[in-house]
């Protein structure tokens, strides 16, 4: 009978800030030192979001390391109830305080990780969404990454804020966002512009994809239906990035048929071509 994965689960803290965030790693224990992906959730998601514990158990039995992580300020508590309820936290979080999570995970991964199960030199990045900006970014400023895939990901951190709600914004120092999901009104302090102000550079996905992933290799995958982040974001990266591969999946939405809770133990067809597509790109090049 095959191995099953194992689950390790971490808590981490990071030189930046006080608050504490969870991680985790499946992996199959073979005595194999296999190749590391760390998976980035996006803008009001977290770790363990619909079918990610599917994704991460379907990567593992394919021969990765696979680990997932609560960006530090998306919402949740270490020991609370699983889903968004620091609303504080949420609003006072920022794109910088995110990417230096993730550098404090990576610092940390050869550590957490027994080095007879994990080969933390072939490391690759993978984000949904807004963590797809995430990894490109983090990717060009780090590498130590040797490969990154995107599903559904932003190209622009600043999503377009009209003049009359920077005003008004920054006037009151919140903006409310509703969780569709759950009808929390999420808000957002003005320091999450104040921080895209200070750190244009750092924060410039263009600019990073174009002049720092140094013919790293890169998968775009998109979803042709997609209704949060239009396909056109894809199309762009791939003309800034020529040797990046670009999958346009017809008929797959933003969330590739996930829902939260998610409950079944099978992933969604539509997340299953999107890890069939990755995987055959990860074989290649890692």
């Amino acid at each position: 009978m095959p191995a099953l994965p194992v689950r390790l689960d971490f808590l981490l803290s990071s030189p930046h800030h006080s608050r504490p965030f969870a991680a985790d790693a499946r992996y199959v224990p073979d005595g194999q030192a296999k190749p590391v992906l760390v998976f980035v959730h996006g803008f009001k998601g977290f770790k363990d979001w619909g079918h990610f514990n599917q994704l991460a158990e379907w990567f593992a039995l394919q021969g990765f390391v696979f680990v997932k992580l609560n960006l530090s300020h998306n919402g949740l508590v270490v020991g609370g109830t699983g889903d968004l309820e620091d609303l504080e936290a949420f609003g006072q979080n920022n794109f910088s305080l995110e990417l230096d999570d993730i550098g404090t995970l990576l610092d940390q991964l050869p550590a957490l990780l027994p080095a007879a199960e994990a080969d933390c030199a072939r490391l690759a990045l993978i984000g949904h969404s807004r963590g797809g900006g995430l990894v490109l970014l983090k990717a060009a400023e780090d590498p130590r990454v040797q490969a990154v895939a995107t599903w559904a990901a932003i190209n622009n951190v600043n999503p377009g804020w009209p003049e009359p709600l920077l005003q008004q914004w920054q006037q009151q120092g919140v903006f409310h966002v509703e969780n569709s999901r759950t009808g929390q009104q999420l808000p957002l302090y003005f320091q999450i512009v104040e921080d895209y102000h200070r750190n244009r550079l750092r924060l410039d996905i263009r600019h990073n994809v174009r002049r720092k992933l140094q013919g790293r290799p890169l998968l775009v995958v998109h979803g042709e239906q997609d209704e949060t982040v239009p396909v056109q974001r894809a199309y762009e990266l791939r003309e800034w990035y020529p040797a990046a591969e670009l999958a346009v999946l017809p008929g797959v939405t933003h969330n590739f048929g996930g829902a939260h809770p998610w409950q079944s133990n099978e992933l969604p067809d539509q997340a299953r071509q999107t890890a069939e597509t990755t995987l055959a790109f990860l074989r290649r090049v890692l």
